[in-house]
């Protein structure tokens, strides 16, 4: 009898657990989540392999990430964001909702319409369609971010994250697997490339409905600026929104290292990440059989390392969780140099698209963890947040914009050792806050590393 009850109560614990997961509101966040992930791949990854397939070279394919600039400077217009009402929809829906509704309409338009033009002919009006959607992508983000965080009370904000994270790792691999394979399918059926891409686009440009429908099923946060706030000059709000938070995490121990640290600790998974498609068709595989294994393995490999890596973090601590995740992520792509010499083969390309997702998917999601955890006072936390994954995303944006130039010249296997050794320095960061006990937020504070669990 009494293992019986021991059964019981463990079933109802994880039963328990799982309800969390599955509210109506955290539902909401897992659709917000997955309409915040689809974009970034659209631009970048994709983009890539897009490019890669009709001629471009590798050069210009990499310089390609700084349309990934407004994901690092997105701080600068959020308090336009959070204090300028939209007539008529404001009144409607409310002030995060209403935001939600028009990025959200203004994104599917700006993809369906960077499926229109061509890569190759003019690749200026493409760069141009392609910061369009990273700049509305982004402010979504400012806005998904403001209503995670008012809509939820601090003890359901780790379990939103989980379900924000693992949406978001979905869709990128929707955004990239699935819009190629979809373009395959078209292409099998008899148009053209260009013809075939557009389809691809118009098709990613719908899959935005799925943010779109949670939207309107949300329910609009309780918290409302103050008339104090409303009367306030913009010149005061930037300061509250911006300079504030910024000077809070200032006066914190190592505070400059540990920013340096989020540029870098990710640089060599999106070194390389960022021309995985061009590589898979330099080698020969066929953008279907790509398009296939990415959104299959791929998917299943990053949500099994997403939730895993949730689990580490509980299981270790912050500070072993980067280190296992850190490691993990740099060596993963050595099995990229690997799949060079191996050629065109599918299973091959199943076990480094495999323990690259997986990996990635560890690394991200205790990378993601640890920085909600910084963002301790809960008035600043969207501002905090904001300019914390602003400044993560800058690596992406501009130090692995040459990574095109360094494959053209020194070929595949050898970039992919240049992109492990490009992890280093963020291990050497990371061995540096470890020492000097910088990593570790104190237990009062850390609900939010608990985000992937």
């Amino acid at each position: 009898m009494a293992d019986t009850g021991k059964q019981i109560s463990w079933g109802m614990r994880l039963a328990k657990a799982w309800a969390v997961y599955t509210e109506r509101r955290l539902v909401i966040i897992l659709l917000l989540g997955f309409s915040s992930g689809l974009p970034l791949a659209l631009t970048g990854s994709t983009l890539a392999l897009w490019m890669r397939d009709e001629g471009v070279d590798l050069k210009t394919i990499g310089l390609f990430a700084l349309v990934g600039l407004p994901y690092s400077i997105k701080f600068l217009w959020a308090p336009f964001v959070d204090h300028l009402r939209i007539p008529y929809l404001t009144r409607l829906l409310g002030r995060r909702r209403s935001w939600l509704v028009l990025t959200q309409l203004a994104l599917a338009m700006a993809v369906f319409s960077m499926g229109l033009v061509d890569p190759k002919l003019t690749p200026y009006l493409m760069a141009l369609a392609a910061v369009v959607v990273a700049f509305i992508s982004a402010t979504q983000d400012i806005v998904i971010d403001a209503f995670r965080i008012e809509s939820l009370p601090e003890e359901e904000q780790a379990a939103a994250m989980a379900n924000f994270v693992a949406a978001y790792r979905v869709a990128m691999l929707v955004a990239t697997g699935g819009a190629v394979g979809l373009v395959s399918w078209v292409q099998a059926s008899g148009a053209n490339a260009e013809a075939a891409w557009s389809y691809g686009y118009a098709g990613m440009a719908a899959l935005v409905g799925i943010g779109l429908i949670a939207s309107f099923l949300a329910k609009e946060p309780d918290v409302q600026p103050s008339e104090t706030a409303e009367s306030e000059s913009f010149i005061i709000r930037f300061r509250h929104a911006v300079i504030d938070p910024f000077l809070e995490f200032a006066r914190r121990r190592q505070w400059f290292v540990i920013l340096v640290f989020i540029i870098f600790f990710k640089l060599g998974d999106a070194y390389a990440g960022h021309l995985l498609g061009p590589f898979a068709i330099d080698l020969g595989f066929e953008k279907s059989v790509y398009a296939g294994i990415s959104s299959s393995v791929g998917l299943i490999a990053a949500l099994c390392g997403g939730y895993l890596g949730g689990w580490l973090v509980n299981a270790v601590g912050q500070t072993r969780g980067l280190w296992i995740g850190g490691i993990m992520q740099m060596l993963s792509n050595l099995v990229f140099c690997w799949l060079a010499f191996v050629g065109p083969v599918p299973s091959a390309l199943a076990v480094a698209v495999g323990i690259e997702s997986f990996t990635g998917g560890i690394g991200t999601v205790v990378f993601v963890g640890w920085i909600s955890s910084l963002c301790r006072i809960r008035s600043f936390t969207a501002t905090q947040f904001a300019l914390l994954s602003a400044l993560s995303s800058f690596g992406r944006t501009f130090l692995s914009a040459s990574g095109g130039q360094v494959a053209e010249v020194v070929g595949w296997v050898f970039f992919f050792g240049v992109s492990t050794l490009v992890a280093l320095p963020g291990l050497a960061l990371l061995w540096w806050l470890s020492r000097s006990n910088a990593i570790e937020v104190d237990s009062g504070q850390s609900a939010a590393v608990k985000s992937a669990s």
